[in-house]
């Protein structure tokens, strides 16, 4: 059986002890599903809404924290980077660069992940449709990238508002042979909870499981032990308690 690939961890690098309690929940799941999730943390978020929100621990530590991670707990990783000079200490130490959903059509962010050589995960921007993402998915093969993944996660439907489309997940499909549904994301309330971002994470196992039906392979979960305390995206986060029911529906 070919098992989904599977992205989960919290949205942003708080501390060590969170990454801990993340990754040794991410262990005892793999070791009871048979599963290989791919632990995700970001050492900066530079698209907070407010100045004044937490943006994580910086590059140099957060990439030392996150290779502690897979030195202890032999977990794949998967972070996400802003500018081009990211990619190549980024790269030197994950298996899956990601590219921000507003950054999908910078060329040289693209071109610049692609040649690390590494697996490269782009997110479609709010703003396109599962078919643009042909250009961004050209880019980064062309450029090198040892795999591309597309992520789907919503498009703007007016103000503080997403909506997904499902039909952009087959869309994306007869693109790229990895199609990533972003569960946690797609359920934000973008800029809605005055100067951060609102969400409503009790639609998340529905999001999984209809992607699935039309074809997703691939899930992102952003989670945490308690959401409503995290630093970043609280209220769009599955709590870490929750995510193996979750997987067990998908497989």
């Amino acid at each position: 059986m070919n098992l989904p690939k599977i992205i989960a961890g919290p949205c942003v690098i708080e501390s060590q002890e969170l990454l801990e309690e993340v990754a040794q929940t991410l262990v005892g799941i793999n070791a009871k599903l048979g599963t290989d999730i791919i632990f995700k943390a970001s050492f900066d978020k530079a698209n907070r809404t407010s100045i004044r929100s937490y943006r994580g621990v910086g590059l140099d530590k957060g990439l030392e924290m996150l290779s502690d991670i897979r030195s202890k707990y032999g977990l794949k990783l998967l972070t996400d980077i802003h500018e081009s000079w990211q990619a190549k200490p980024v790269g030197d130490v994950v298996d899956v660069i990601q590219i921000p959903a507003f950054l999908c059509r910078q060329t040289d962010l693209l071109v610049e992940a692609a040649r690390t050589g590494k697996c490269v995960n782009i997110k479609k921007a709010q703003f396109l449709s599962g078919e643009d993402m042909t250009y961004p998915y050209e880019k980064a093969m062309e450029s090198g990238a040892k795999e591309v993944w597309l992520t789907e996660r919503g498009n703007m439907y007016g103000y503080n508002n997403l909506v997904v489309d499902f039909r952009n997940i087959a869309d994306m499909r007869n693109i790229a042979d990895t199609v990533v549904m972003d569960c946690t994301h797609s359920v934000q309330r973008p800029g809605a909870a005055g100067g951060k971002t609102g969400g409503n994470r009790e639609f998340v196992p529905a999001m999984a499981l209809a992607a699935k039906a039309f074809g997703a392979n691939g899930y992102f979960f952003e989670v945490h032990p308690n959401p409503d305390c995290a630093m970043s995206d609280g209220p769009n986060m599955l709590y870490l308690s929750d995510l193996e029911n979750v997987i067990k529906s998908l497989l």
